[in-house]
């Protein structure tokens, strides 16, 4: 297998409900020696250009549509001619950034993306945002969550789009039902596994977020 899974940390900001706040997004990049694909485009277009390099970009996967998560995907896309894909329950958000031009490409549950002889199957995960999706890489027992599930919990849902009860019946019937040594790679932070987190349900459903 010469596919690999390779980690950058952007930095920026996050902008909704007329807030802003400062953090660090998780980028990932799945392929080879000749080609790959972009798991969010976050924040800054030139990192992620240096990464990418020569290979050939088959595509910007975007598991949400919040700007932080986003907000280098117009300027990787031109730079590339790679064709952005995002869950169209996202649009809303997406328009936000990009007022003038709209995704290349519709996710939607069961959709498979192949690259370097893998597969990545999308999980529609809905909760954090309507279009939230979840890449799952059952090559490399990985599954890249987005902002749907963390190490401690499952993604923010105190502002627009967001709902806990439908991100806590995304989380129990899509993800913790994926063999408990999947890796979980992250939005933000740190990864985990669905191991690690299922035992958690009943306190985040008693807590409430």
């Amino acid at each position: 297998m010469t596919a690999r899974i390779e980690h950058l940390v952007t930095a920026g900001t996050f902008d909704l409900d007329g807030g802003s706040w400062a953090l660090e997004n998780n980028v990932w990049i799945i392929g080879d020696d000749t080609e790959c694909v972009v798991i969010d485009a976050a924040h800054n277009a030139e990192t992620i250009l240096a990464a990418v390099g020569d290979r050939t970009l088959l595509g910007i996967l975007s598991t949400h549509g919040h700007n932080d998560h986003i907000g280098a995907a117009g300027a990787v896309a031109a730079a590339t001619d790679a064709p952005v894909f995002l869950h169209p329950g996202d649009r809303m958000l997406w328009d936000v950034v990009y007022p003038a031009a709209a995704p290349s490409r519709e996710l939607a549950d069961g959709d498979r993306i192949a690259v370097a002889g893998i597969e990545l199957e999308v999980i529609h995960t809905p909760g954090h945002s309507p279009g939230s999706v979840c890449f799952y890489a059952p090559t490399f027992d990985t599954l890249f969550s987005g902002d749907t599930l963390f190490h401690g919990g499952p993604g923010a849902t105190g502002r627009s789009y967001s709902d806990f009860p439908t991100i806590i019946e995304s989380i129990t019937t899509k993800l913790l039902t994926l063999p408990g040594a999947t890796v979980v790679n992250t939005g933000h932070g740190e990864s985990t596994s669905i191991g690690a987190e299922a035992p958690d349900l009943p306190d985040w459903i008693a807590r409430g977020h």
